[in-house]
């Protein structure tokens, strides 16, 4: 999300800057601030895992809000691209991989 962000709000310079979204890095606090939860992602619920995460504070109008928890923007997607400020990696949830494996279909079959 991070690396992706067009804007981070503490100043310093986007990394690749390709999504229109503002981001506030580490968010949710320090590492011991890490949490677990279940939110919705798309059309699913899935469970979440934060550690020393982003969220959304801002999104351009071609960007497409997928989650938010506690009502923070937690994951987006824009055109081909797909950001979240959890950790799909560290659960046994598959809904992320899933989305983006479509994304990934759908663009090769054009």
């Amino acid at each position: 999300m991070i690396l992706l962000a067009k804007n981070i709000d503490s100043g310093e310079e986007p990394c690749f800057g390709t999504m229109d979204i503002t981001v506030k890095r580490n968010a949710y606090g320090r590492q011991l601030g890490s949490f677990v939860c279940t939110d919705r992602f798309a059309d699913s619920d899935i469970t979440m895992r934060f550690i020393r995460a982003p969220y959304v504070t801002e999104t351009g109008n071609n960007v497409e809000i997928l989650s938010e928890h506690d009502n923070i923007i937690v994951a987006v997607r824009q055109k081909n691209q797909l950001a979240t400020a959890f950790h799909p990696e560290l659960t046994d949830d598959k809904a992320v991989y899933e989305m983006l494996f479509g994304m990934i279909e759908n663009r090769a079959a054009k």
